[in-house]
């Protein structure tokens, strides 16, 4: 056997699984915090985009249709949303076009 062929089969094991972001772009989230309440409009943000991980934890960069500015957040802050039933106003999409 040569070095080489050690080397890369050595290369093939020490390979790393690059990480998965748990949320999509466009999903909405809310801030993990206190209280078991329902999220309100100003709690409700929306992945804009998907970040490198920053320690063990993948960041992302999101916005609140009510707020000028991103942040930028890890995956560990973040939980999801179900629109349906966070009892928030229309996304701003929903306010300018309305449905129809």
């Amino acid at each position: 056997m040569t070095s080489t062929s050690f080397i890369q089969r050595a290369a093939r094991q020490f390979r790393r699984e690059v990480p998965t972001h748990l949320f999509a772009v466009g999903q909405c989230v809310k801030l993990k915090g206190g209280f078991a309440r329902p999220a309100l409009a100003t709690d409700i943000y929306r992945i804009t985009g998907t970040l490198p991980p920053r320690g063990d934890s993948l960041q992302y960069r999101i916005r609140n249709d009510d707020e000028r500015h991103e942040r930028v957040t890890t995956e560990d802050s973040l939980e999801p949303v179900d629109i349906s039933q966070s009892g928030s106003d229309a996304t701003l999409i929903e306010r300018t076009f309305a449905h129809g």
